[in-house]
């Protein structure tokens, strides 16, 4: 499967190639038919590595947006694009139980009185069929820690 995908890359790479060495007057018209191989044979499996990567970069992007409370409360299913700025800003941080509720809402899971947990959606990647939260862990009634994680 992967030698017919770099074989039929390396065809327009080979027409490209040959029409490069006419334009610059290399060769003549039967020496360009064999030049206009090396190209082929050496392009396209590095454009076939580069068209994975940018797949999988693609697939696995998501852009990060700082937080801002009504879009919070507005779009649960996106909130993952502010989680990152949430924890890295430490904005939480030292924060009581009642100040988290006013500031991200009240539609928080509870797991145990120490913890609780908001969710953000699909984070967009390869393999996330599960939707990630928003930990919060609190200690003396405020909170000490902040992190996201797969459910």
């Amino acid at each position: 499967m992967v030698i017919l995908i770099i074989l039929i890359l390396s065809i327009p790479i080979y027409f490209l190639s040959k029409w490069i060495l006419k334009k610059r007057n290399f060769g003549n018209d039967k020496n360009r038919k064999y030049l206009a191989i090396i190209p082929a044979v050496i392009f396209s499996p590095i454009l076939y590595v580069g068209l994975i990567y940018l797949w999988f970069f693609s697939v696995s992007y998501y852009p990060t947006k700082d937080f801002n409370k009504q879009e919070w409360e507005s779009n649960p299913q996106e909130r993952y694009k502010m989680s990152e700025n949430i924890i890295d800003s430490k904005i939480l941080i030292g924060k009581t139980k009642k100040e988290i509720v006013k500031l991200l809402g009240n539609d928080y899971y509870s797991y145990t009185e120490n913890h609780i947990a908001y969710g953000l959606g699909f984070v967009p990647g390869l393999f996330n069929i599960d939707p990630d939260v928003l930990d919060i862990y609190f200690e003396n009634e405020k909170v000490i820690k902040v992190g996201q994680h797969e459910t």
